[in-house]
């Protein structure tokens, strides 16, 4: 079997195989996210301490967490779900996946160092590797380098130089985001500007719509009404000539 070892603090990993059984029997019955002690690979590891990441087993199917076998399935995925790619909207596919269960058909295992030992392990823990990139976002970037509110996060952006294939030496550093400039505190007033004044329009031209309803509805009652008095008084008059003949 091959264990796959990684070190997040140093940015290293290193691939050992194990073929010996008895070594191995320490390491079957794991689940994803247990912790194994280090002494179980070989005495180098001694005080170390690591998390089961994952796996695949020997026909290259992954371990899925939260499937508590030791032995392939076949799950219905959806889109958001591990192990699955959803091609069309809404579509949804009957997948293979391997248990969270570390059992013999695993063919490769993945663990993340949780706890370093006392001694470097070579090619491990020895030397750290650079990050060759820095953060991006403006937050960040303060948090990294302990600056203030005040202080110009642009002044300390990780830029890198390097020769492109005209043979020009050129900076390349990333665009810092939520970056809080003059600019974007102007057009955010402009944004609340315009939004205030689109709320005042829509209440001015609501209150000339109701004074139009409300003359038209009295428009409306003066006609009928004037049209009403107009019946009596034809009625009336009718009546008064029937009685004079």
């Amino acid at each position: 079997m091959k264990i796959n070892i990684a070190a997040p603090t140093t940015g290293q990993q290193k691939v050992i195989e194990i073929d010996d059984e008895k070594r191995l029997q320490n390491l079957y019955e794991r689940r994803v996210s247990q912790e194994v002690d280090g002494d179980v690979l070989g005495e180098e590891f001694a005080g170390y301490v690591f998390r089961v990441s994952g796996g695949n087993d020997k026909q290259g199917f992954p371990m899925r967490q939260g499937v508590l076998t030791n032995t392939r399935v076949r799950l219905l995925c959806a889109k958001g779900h591990k192990c699955y790619r959803p091609r069309r909207s809404g579509e949804r596919k009957r997948k293979s996946v391997r248990g969270c269960i570390v059992g013999q058909d695993i063919s490769v295992l993945n663990l993340v160092v949780t706890k370093m030992g006392d001694n470097p392990v070579p090619g491990l823990t020895d030397e750290p590797v650079p990050r060759r990139l820095g953060p991006k976002r403006a937050n960040k970037i303060r948090k990294l380098f302990n600056l203030e509110k005040e202080d110009d996060v642009r002044k300390y952006v990780i830029a890198r130089t390097f020769t492109n294939k005209a043979g020009k030496e050129v900076r390349k550093a990333p665009k810092i985001q939520r970056l809080v400039t003059p600019l974007t505190l102007q057009r955010k007033r402009a944004r609340k500007a315009a939004k205030m004044n689109s709320v005042l329009r829509n209440k001015e031209e609501a209150a000339a719509y109701k004074k139009v309803v409300a003359q038209r509805l009295a428009e409306q009652k003066e006609a009928r009404r004037s049209l009403i008095s107009k019946r009596r008084s034809t009625r009336k008059s009718a009546k008064l000539a029937g009685d004079g003949k």
